[in-house]
């Protein structure tokens, strides 16, 4: 067997080695994404973590959630929402 079928990086020609290049750019790119999962990982156990000291302290996780979600939301939406939800109890006689 020759050193080209046994050794990925031996370049036979000018397309070869393009595809070397791609194939490192594309390699880089992978282990970026994969380290970034891993920091996504490691944020999402942290973010567990303070709930869980929220909850040990008496908080409502379920609630602060709701808070956490309506404080990303614009003002506006949120009235109209709410609302539409008013509208929708007095309807249901709620």
């Amino acid at each position: 067997m020759s050193d080209q079928a046994t050794n990925p990086d031996v370049v036979e020609s000018a397309g070869d080695a393009t595809y070397r290049v791609t194939a490192n750019e594309l390699r880089q790119f992978v282990e970026r994404i994969e380290r970034l999962d891993a920091e996504k990982k490691d944020l999402a156990e942290q973010q567990k973590e303070v709930m869980a000291e929220a909850k040990a302290r008496g908080y409502d996780t379920k609630v602060m959630r709701k808070v956490i979600a309506l404080r990303k939301r614009d003002a506006d939406d949120i009235a109209e929402e709410e609302a539409v939800l008013e509208m929708y109890k007095e309807a249901l006689g709620m």
